[in-house]
């Protein structure tokens, strides 16, 4: 009876009552406010039983999981909020998915270094696991982000069918190809490195694993959040643009929003796995789900464009390439000697503060 009031389990299944309740009505102020509070529990909650059915799986496929079930919500989210905002939403899925990069590769990333450093002095990770997954990522990020801008067969921009479709095989096979790399043929290079101080501390041990009983029902438990939060978020859409509007921000900043809801879970993780002296772990979540956030979300959006109204606007502007060109290279330097300090932490938040600085004021 206590596992049933827990609030990972009850979460869940009020925001699913709250969406019947809900579902195709304007919603006032009071109940925005009750739905904006159950959708930030679902998420959180989906995200603690996606860590439960992690931890039965092991490293790295738990990074995996998580990173993935965080993926879903935010291609869910995307892909509601443009069949719902018409036009409007034509950059929405860029813009969320640049987030999505900006936050993991120098939001997580910088945090983890910091927190981590700050206790050990300095961090330990694989530069041939987390070399790789840079690569990746900045590949998958220049096909879907850049080139659109540089293309000439559609005015703006944009990718034509054609090149859309490439676009979205190509990330696909260059995700499955990553994961087949962390899980099966190079495993080791993304297992966390032996830290001294870690050993030292007998933070090596770790909780016993949950039985298969447990990890199914949190299986189960994580469907039914993603199932609410996709709703929810549709139903706080209106609210969100006007609270946007209000502030003054742009309309870009909307899919800023979604991508920091949908990953602050993922942040906490990997800012846990840091205190832990597990920055292998940090980096695994970090860019994974950039990996993942690209590498599902563009091809899922280049299906839905077949039924999708408006153009679809994925090329990013002159400031959004500045920011990520600084961003791979301060990555690469980070990333190379296997190890860091809070120096290369800070320097991490400080291009996100930038990012999101001009996000506000472009």
């Amino acid at each position: 009876m206590r596992r049933l009031l827990r609030w990972t389990v009850l979460v869940p299944v009020l925001a699913l009552i709250a969406l019947g309740l809900t579902w195709g009505s304007r919603p006032g102020v009071v109940v925005v406010v009750v739905v904006a509070g159950l959708l930030a529990g679902a998420v959180l909650s989906a995200v603690r039983h996606a860590e439960v059915v992690a931890h039965r799986v092991g490293e790295p496929f738990g990074s995996l999981v998580l990173a993935v079930a965080v993926t879903v919500i935010e291609v869910a989210l995307i892909v509601t909020l443009m069949v719902s905002g018409g036009p409007e939403t034509a950059t929405l899925a860029r813009d969320t998915v640049f987030a999505a990069v900006m936050i993991t590769t120098t939001g997580i990333v910088g945090l983890s270094l910091l927190v981590g450093a700050r206790r050990y002095r300095v961090t330990l990770f694989h530069a041939e696991g987390s070399g790789a997954a840079l690569a990746t990522v900045t590949t998958l990020a220049t096909l879907s982000l850049v080139l659109p801008t540089f293309t000439t067969s559609e005015p703006g921009p944009e990718f034509s069918p054609g090149q859309l479709t490439f676009a979205g095989l190509a990330s696909l096979a260059l995700y499955g190809m990553f994961v087949l790399t962390q899980t099966i043929r190079h495993r080791d290079f993304f297992v966390p490195v032996a830290h001294e101080a870690v050993t030292d501390r007998g933070e090596e041990e770790h909780a016993q694993p949950p039985t298969t009983r447990e990890a199914l029902t949190s299986l189960g438990l994580l469907m039914v959040a993603l199932v609410a939060v996709v709703g929810l978020a549709t139903v706080e859409s209106p609210a969100i643009e006007e609270g946007m509007a209000l502030a003054g921000f742009p309309q870009s900043f909307v899919g800023v929003m979604i991508a920091m809801l949908v990953l602050l879970p993922e942040t906490l993780a990997a800012v846990r796995a840091a205190h832990r002296g597990l920055i292998q772990i940090s980096l695994n979540l970090a860019y994974g789900a950039a990996m993942a956030s690209i590498g599902l979300t563009i091809p899922t959006i280049a299906l839905a464009s077949v039924w999708l109204e408006g153009p679809l606007v994925l090329g990013l502007g002159a400031t959004q390439m500045v920011l990520l060109l600084l961003t791979v290279v301060v990555s690469v330097l980070t990333v190379v000697p296997g190890r860091a300090t809070r120096l290369q932490g800070s320097v991490h938040l400080v291009l996100l503060a930038a990012f999101l600085f001009l996000a506000t004021s472009p």
